[in-house]
């Protein structure tokens, strides 16, 4: 993650460029006056202040004169009690907006986050962990922004005008209530993060498989049965977390082995033996269970199984870099296969072996 600061100042100029109040447990704050004060007398002029921290306290609003910060470049609002976002914050020349965890609404939020007819500075929008109930529009405005954090909110859909973020590095809509992904996401050319962890998904579009440069996609704690077929071209992808899904979840809950009944145990012999019954031989119940026998997945084994089987985990490559679970069916836990462990390869090729395995604990 990019720190947005000013990188031709030295340390200590840049600590004459930061206003700090964090974790003051302040109610309300006068900006302009405590400049003067003897603790800030360093600070030649309010034009001067490129970082502005406010985090960790308990403001309800921002003062007005926060209008005057004309150089303004990183804002930190955090963990406060905001319960709106001024006009004037789309006035300044902000790069880094952070104002997660307060109780922010849609409607508190500016009308937007620029001037009208000029481009936004803004790389960084940070709204995490407030009330908004919706995807917030007007940041569909901001062309440059490359990192944007909704998580934790009540947000049920993502914007179709997602699109229009084309400069869009990371975008973390995780702890939502989303229930799909527009396809329009998948138009996000220079995406390389996805967050869509801890939302309600069931179904993912194909077009994600155009995120080229996608490296880390989080899927877990959703409802997602199945991945779509295209998702192997996703040659980049270095991270993916798939665990609490029904995709997983019923690889691994509920497997237990039962012993097989006599009937179980007689019929597997007949059929293994192959003893040549006719109809008429035995009841016709009997001749139905014989015919409903499931043969053994483990290509060593002849034998077969009916009511009574054992669910093994198996995991196969995936697109080459990945090993995702497979449930197989066994007759016995003695056909479980034990896997060989994975080794990259001993030729040149070393640097780009990109072997990992899916998130499942």
């Amino acid at each position: 993650m990019e720190v947005y600061t000013s990188d031709s100042s030295d340390t200590d100029s840049r600590e004459q460029k930061t206003l700090d109040y964090g974790r003051m447990n302040l109610i309300d704050i006068n900006l302009e006056d405590d400049l003067h004060s003897d603790a800030k007398i360093s600070i030649k002029s309010i034009k001067d202040i490129e970082i502005l921290l406010l985090n960790h306290n308990r403001l309800t609003r921002l003062p007005q004169t926060l209008r005057n910060f004309l150089s303004l470049r990183v804002l930190d609002l955090s963990s406060n009690c905001l319960r709106e976002l001024p006009e004037i914050i789309g006035q300044l020349p902000l790069i880094t907006l952070v104002a997660k965890n307060n109780q922010l609404t849609n409607e508190s939020l500016p009308k937007s986050f620029i001037i009208k007819n000029q481009n936004s500075s803004l790389k960084e929008l940070n709204l995490s962990g407030n009330m908004l109930t919706h995807f917030p529009e007007q940041v569909t405005e901001l062309k440059n922004l490359r990192y944007l954090y909704v998580g934790g909110n009540q947000i049920s859909s993502i914007s179709k005008d997602i699109w229009r973020m084309q400069s869009l590095q990371v975008l973390s809509v995780g702890g939502n209530l989303l229930t799909d992904v527009p396809d329009s996401v998948g138009l996000l050319s220079q995406l390389q993060a996805l967050v869509l962890c801890d939302n309600l998904i069931e179904n993912l579009p194909t077009s994600i498989a155009r995120l080229k440069n996608l490296k880390s996609l989080l899927l877990h704690k959703n409802r997602l049965k199945h991945l779509p077929k295209d998702i192997v071209a996703l040659k980049n992808l270095a991270e993916l977390s798939l665990r609490d899904n029904p995709l997983v979840v019923r690889f691994v809950q509920d497997m237990s082995l039962n012993p097989p009944t006599l009937m179980e145990l007689a019929a597997r012999i007949v059929k293994t033996a192959g003893v040549s019954v006719e109809p008429g031989d035995l009841p016709q119940t009997i001749l139905d269970y014989l015919s409903c026998a499931n043969c053994c997945v483990n290509p060593q084994c002849k034998g077969v199984f009916f009511d009574n089987r054992v669910e093994h985990i198996k995991f196969v490559d995936f697109c080459g870099k990945y090993r995702v679970p497979l449930l197989q069916y066994l007759c016995s836990s003695k056909c479980i296969e034990h896997e060989m462990p994975t080794r990259p390869p001993t030729n040149g090729a070393t640097r780009g072996y990109m072997m990992r395995k899916v998130l499942l604990g």
